[in-house]
C-alpha cells in the first residue's frame, strides 16, 4: 500500500512537471524555395519560455545576425551606436517597455546564449538610427473583395546585411492573441506584424540625422508594436494604445483592421498624435485622399497608381504598387498584408538585390494556430 502510494505521488508530480512546461513548445519551419527560403519559427507559451525556445531554435543565424550587425552598426556610427550610448538608450526605453518584451529577450538571451546586455544594445540600436518607409491600407470598395489590405515597405541599410537572415517568428501566447512578426533572426522587435483578430501594423520614421540626439524617454515603436499585436481585437482599442503611450521620436504609422474593415493613419511626433481616417480633408495628402485607404508614402507617388487600381485592389495589385515606391538603394522587405484571410506575402533582399526586386513568399498565419 505505501508502495502504491508513492507511485501516485510520482505520477502526480511527473503529470504536474508535464502540465507546467506544456506551452512551452515551437519548432522551425520554412517558407519559399531556393533563394526564397525563409524561416518560420513558430513558438507557444509565456514570454520567457517563447523567447528561450525561440533562441534554441534559430541560436547560429541569431548570434550570427547579432554579433554581425553589432560589429557593422559601431564601425559606420562609432558615436551614435558605441556601447556606451546604447546602453543609455536601453536605461531610457526600458521603464517605458512592455515587462512581457523584456521577460521575452530574458529567455532569448538564454536561448542562444548570447548576453542579454549584447541583445539589449541590438534592440535598443533601432531607437538611435533614423528609418524612412512607406505603407498603403486599402478595404472595402477600394479592394476587389472588400478585404482590408495594407502594405509596409521597410527601408533601411542594405550595408549592415540584417536581410541575410530572414526571418518569421508565430507567437502563440498563454495569454494574449497570437501575432505573426516578419523580422530578422535575432530582433524580437517589430517592425510590421499582424495578429489573429486581424489587426496590422505599419510604421514610417520621420527623424532625420539633424534631430540627433533624440529625446528616448518613452517606448520605442518596435515593442509597442509587439504590445498592440498581444493586445488588440480592434481598430480603436489598438489607437487607444498607441494614444496612452508615452511615445518618443517622430514617425507616422498605419493601423488596419481586417476583421471590422477599416484603418487610420497616424501623425505620432510626440508628444503629438494626429489620426486620419479615409478620405479626410484634414488629411496631409488631401486632396489626393479616397474613401476607404489611407496612406503615407512620402511623396513617392502612391496616389496615381491606386488610382488606377482603386476597386480591384487585391493582393497583386498591392505588391506591383509596394515595388513602385520604396527608397530604392535601402529596400530590404516588403510585405503585403491581407488582414480579412490572415494572410501575407513577404519579399527580403537578399546581399543587394532589394525586396522589391525579388519574388513575395506566400504565408498563411491560420495555417500555424492549428
Amino acid at each position: 500500500m505505501f508502495r502504491f502510494s508513492q507511485l501516485i505521488i510520482v505520477f502526480t508530480i511527473a503529470c504536474l512537471s508535464i502540465s507546467s512546461t506544456v506551452f512551452a513548445e515551437g519548432y522551425l519551419t520554412s517558407i519559399g524555395t531556393g533563394a526564397d527560403q525563409i524561416p518560420v519559427v513558430v513558438v507557444k507559451g509565456t514570454p520567457y519560455e517563447m523567447g528561450k525556445k525561440q533562441g534554441e531554435l534559430i541560436r547560429e543565424d541569431a548570434t550570427q545576425m547579432i554579433q554581425s550587425l553589432m560589429k557593422k552598426v559601431q564601425t559606420a556610427a562609432p558615436e551614435r551606436c558605441s556601447n556606451a550610448s546604447l546602453d543609455a538608450a536601453w536605461k531610457s526605453i526600458a521603464p517605458h517597455t512592455d515587462p512581457r518584451f523584456k521577460e521575452e529577450l530574458r529567455g532569448f538571451a538564454e536561448g542562444t546564449g548570447m548576453s542579454l546586455k549584447m541583445l539589449q544594445r541590438a534592440h535598443a540600436m533601432p531607437v538611435v538610427m533614423d528609418y524612412s518607409c512607406s505603407s498603403i491600407a486599402a478595404w472595402g470598395s477600394a479592394t476587389k473583395d472588400g478585404h482590408l489590405y495594407q502594405t509596409r515597405n521597410l527601408d533601411w541599410s542594405m550595408d549592415l546585411g540584417v536581410q541575410d537572415y530572414p526571418c518569421i517568428t508565430v507567437y502563440i501566447p498563454k495569454n494574449g492573441v497570437p501575432h505573426v512578426n516578419p523580422t530578422f533572426a535575432g530582433f524580437i522587435g517589430a517592425n510590421t506584424g499582424m495578429n489573429a483578430k486581424g489587426i496590422v501594423l505599419s510604421e514610417m520614421g520621420d527623424s532625420p540625422g539633424k534631430d540627433y540626439p533624440f529625446d528616448m524617454n518613452g517606448v520605442h515603436f518596435t515593442t509597442l508594436f509587439r504590445q498592440v499585436m498581444y493586445d488588440a481585437d480592434g481598430l480603436e482599442q489598438a489607437i487607444d494604445i498607441f494614444k496612452n503611450a508615452k511615445r518618443m521620436k517622430k514617425y507616422h504609422y498605419v493601423v488596419g483592421d481586417g476583421a471590422n474593415l477599416g484603418a487610420v493613419k497616424m501623425l505620432a511626433h510626440a508628444p503629438d498624435l494626429k489620426i486620419w481616417g479615409d478620405n479626410d480633408p484634414n488629411d496631409e495628402l488631401a486632396p489626393a485622399v479616397m474613401k476607404n485607404l489611407v496612406y503615407q508614402d512620402e511623396g513617392r507617388g502612391a496616389f496615381g497608381p491606386l488610382q488606377k487600381v482603386y476597386g480591384k485592389i487585391g493582393a497583386p495589385e498591392m505588391i506591383d504598387i509596394a515595388c513602385q515606391i520604396p527608397i530604392k538603394g535601402g529596400n530590404i522587405l516588403d510585405v503585403v498584408y491581407d488582414a480579412t484571410a490572415l494572410e501575407l506575402w513577404v519579399s527580403y533582399a537578399e546581399k543587394q538585390n532589394e525586396a522589391y526586386q525579388r519574388p513575395f513568399v506566400h504565408f498563411k498565419l491560420k495555417d500555424y494556430l492549428k
